[in-house]
């Protein structure tokens, strides 16, 4: 039987999918909990609009995440701390403390969980920053350290 699923269903496939499953499985387990819905032909009617949408939504957040990418590319994110000598810094820099630097100065606003750092900073000088945008889209952006 065809089934339409509303929300993510381990090892059957994930929420919008259209799907095989077996008859009493959907009958007994997926209809009764409102994780799908039979594939009939309205509702695969309905099914193929919201997947037009969805498409047109992604294709404006990837315009938007390319645009931004542009941005946080060109820029250079200063950040000052407390260090003592040879460069090294009391305490470190961490995603949180970039994010809120690109806030206050640039006024971007990026999660600090899609700011990588393979781990936190802790000299001073010019460093670069990945930043995640989007599933495949991600920015290298500068970040100079420097000591109060």
């Amino acid at each position: 039987m065809k089934v339409i699923l509303l929300k993510e269903v381990k090892g059957l496939g994930k929420e919008g999918d259209l799907v095989n499953s077996k008859d009493g499985y959907a009958r007994n387990f997926l209809f009764p909990k409102n994780l799908a819905v039979e594939a009939s032909p309205a509702n695969l009617k309905k099914w193929e609009e919201n997947n037009k949408l969805m498409e047109e939504k992604r294709q404006v957040e990837i315009k938007e995440a390319n645009d931004l990418k542009d941005r946080i590319e060109k820029l250079t994110v200063e950040i000052k701390a407390k260090g003592g000598s040879g460069g090294k810094l009391f305490g470190s820099i961490t995603s949180q403390d970039i994010a809120a630097a690109l806030n206050t100065q640039h006024k971007i606003d990026v999660d600090k969980r899609k700011i990588e750092l393979k781990e936190n900073i802790k000299t001073t000088g010019l460093k670069e920053v990945e930043v995640k945008l989007y599933p495949e889209i991600s920015a290298k952006m500068k970040v100079n350290v420097t000591v109060e």
